[in-house]
């Protein structure tokens, strides 16, 4: 998402957490270094303009098929069109979903809620997403179209892809996955309902998937954590402990498998921010973090996030950050 809109202002100046990323440290290290020496042998922090798959050959997990690298079309960011790749999405067959057998679900009677950031239409419903709404604090606008790369590969498909290959192996651990919207309704929801469809559902973790649009040489991950907030509607104080958990065992899963590195721009190398300017978090009653995958509007990074290899470990290394959180190890 970029940093324009509602939920998504520039950052307070104030100081980020230093918090290393401690999710099962002695298992993640090893990649984490790994995905990092990839990274930065095939340009690390710079600028970009190559379409170098860096961090793809990092992780040890086999991805589907559908692995291959998909390239995006060069439609206009305001009217996104489907791709071979977003037809061939885990989770979005007609067909009834098979549970995993007894005894490999160990998130049996957990339930997850995944926002998948935007909506691929809501650029055609500008007076619904420009309403104000309340987000506890203040005012802001209830959702905007987000960011898209270069070519035009729009957020809003970005992030509906990842989270339907995440809602499929959250699925085959046992959990109760449920979505914001599955682009299934012509705009929206608003920032304040996508918090109480979470809320509603008890969620035992909700995350919501996005991808920035800064500058060009601004690279890597960050996730964002919800900062202690008590006004008006809302009350954050007693989610941002469990939050900051699961934010962290994120991160560190995510690095692991992507071989991403943590933002070069926000965070100080932690890839982690605490933030209390987002009506999503702030709203929130639930565990609750947000995640910026990398950033769209730099070719290296565009590189990652339109390829369905990519995609897949990016999925992956979110649900393994859940599956930690929630089993608690």
């Amino acid at each position: 998402m970029s940093y324009v809109g509602p939920d998504f202002d520039p950052p307070q100046s104030r100081r980020s957490r230093r918090r290393p990323l401690t999710v099962a440290a002695a298992a993640l290290v090893p990649g984490a270094l790994l995905g990092w020496l990839v990274y930065e042998a095939v340009g690390g922090t710079g600028d970009g303009g190559g379409s170098d798959q860096a961090g793809l050959g990092t992780s040890s997990y086999s991805s589907p098929a559908d692995d291959s690298a998909d390239s995006p079309s060069a439609s206009s960011p305001s009217a996104p069109s489907s791709s071979a790749a977003d037809d061939k999405q885990p989770g979005t067959s007609s067909t009834p979903r098979t549970s995993a057998p007894a005894g490999s679900t160990p998130l049996r009677g957990k339930v997850v809620v995944i926002d998948p950031g935007h909506n691929p239409t809501n650029f055609q419903h500008t007076a619904e997403i420009n309403r104000k709404v309340n987000i506890g604090t203040n005012s802001k606008e209830c959702d905007t179209t987000g960011t898209s790369t270069n070519a035009g590969y729009p957020e809003a498909q970005f992030t509906l892809d990842v989270s339907r290959r995440l809602r499929a192996l959250l699925e085959k651990q046992g959990a109760t996955v449920k979505f914001t919207q599955d682009g299934n309704r012509p705009w929206g929801p608003c920032v304040d309902e996508r918090a109480e469809i979470g809320n509603k559902a008890n969620a035992d973790a909700a995350i919501s998937i996005h991808a920035d649009g800064a500058a060009v040489g601004n690279r890597g991950f960050h996730v964002i954590l919800p900062g202690s907030v008590h006004a008006g509607a809302a009350d954050t104080r007693k989610i941002v402990a469990p939050s900051a958990d699961l934010g962290e065992r994120v991160a560190g899963n995510f690095l692991r498998a992507t071989g991403s590195a943590p933002s070069n721009y926000i965070g100080d190398g932690t890839g982690l921010v605490t933030r209390t300017d987002l009506g999503g978090l702030n709203l929130s009653t639930v565990p609750k973090v947000f995640i910026e995958c990398g950033n769209m509007r730099d070719s290296k990074d565009a590189a990652l996030l339109t390829s369905g290899a990519w995609r897949q470990r990016a999925a992956q290394g979110i649900s393994e950050g859940i599956v930690s959180f929630l089993r608690g190890s």
